[in-house]
């Protein structure tokens, strides 16, 4: 196996049903793609050093899900080369951890009602967007950020606010993205809140580009 993936998915606040259809993805695509997988919810896995994994996903987590030692262990990881993948809900996160908003690039401020829209990819030269149409249509909650994390990110897929009811960040809407932290690569996509999405080709692709990315196998 080329590398390890440990997914996370403990949630403290909200939980999405489709979290055990989005693990069971994962774990296709590692077989798939070959990658091993090692799936959790116990927060006492980042107390300990990370670095056998090529990266750690945050699959729809939600509230406070780590500890101080998990921070701390975490921190480390990026700081020393990790790979870290935020999906949905990861951006419902340790709000009271600063460091972890900086780490994904913005947190999740509000969303409308799962709907259909249209999704504008930007940059086409990422291994999670190469494969998507310049216009992806698709189905989800469109989140909204507290912050616009442009300034800080690279951002890859942006949200169209005019395809779907009820955005709130206007013209400007970053949906998935990737920056550095540290040694470490972060790949983020608010998309995934069904179990639907872990079916669509497209979608499984977008999260297989960004987990090889961040794990260092994809440019």
């Amino acid at each position: 196996m080329p590398f390890r993936v440990l997914v996370y998915s403990r949630t403290t606040a909200y939980r999405h049903d489709s979290i055990p259809d989005a693990v069971a993805a994962v774990r296709d695509l590692g077989a798939a793609h070959g990658f091993e997988v090692d799936a959790t919810e116990d927060p006492g896995v980042f107390e300990s050093p990370l670095g056998a994994y090529g990266a750690v996903v945050f699959l729809s987590t939600s509230g406070e899900v780590l500890t101080p030692a998990g921070r701390e262990q975490l921190t480390a990881y990026l700081r020393d080369g990790g790979g870290f993948v935020g999906v949905h809900a990861a951006a419902c996160t340790e709000y009271d951890w600063p460091s972890y908003g900086e780490l994904l690039g913005a947190w999740f401020d509000r969303h409308p009602a799962y709907q259909p829209g249209k999704a504008v990819v930007e940059d086409r030269g990422h291994p999670a967007t190469r494969h998507l149409p310049a216009v992806w249509e698709f189905t989800d909650e469109w989140y909204d950020f507290r912050t616009n994390p442009r300034d800080s990110v690279r951002v890859l897929v942006s949200a169209d606010e005019s395809s779907y009811e009820g955005g709130g960040m206007g013209a400007d809407h970053p949906l998935a993205w990737c920056r550095e932290q540290g040694a470490g690569r972060v790949f983020y996509t608010a998309l995934g809140h069904a179990s639907e999405a872990y079916q669509d080709p497209d979608f499984r692709a977008h999260l297989l580009g960004g987990i090889r990315w961040a794990a260092g196998w994809e440019a």
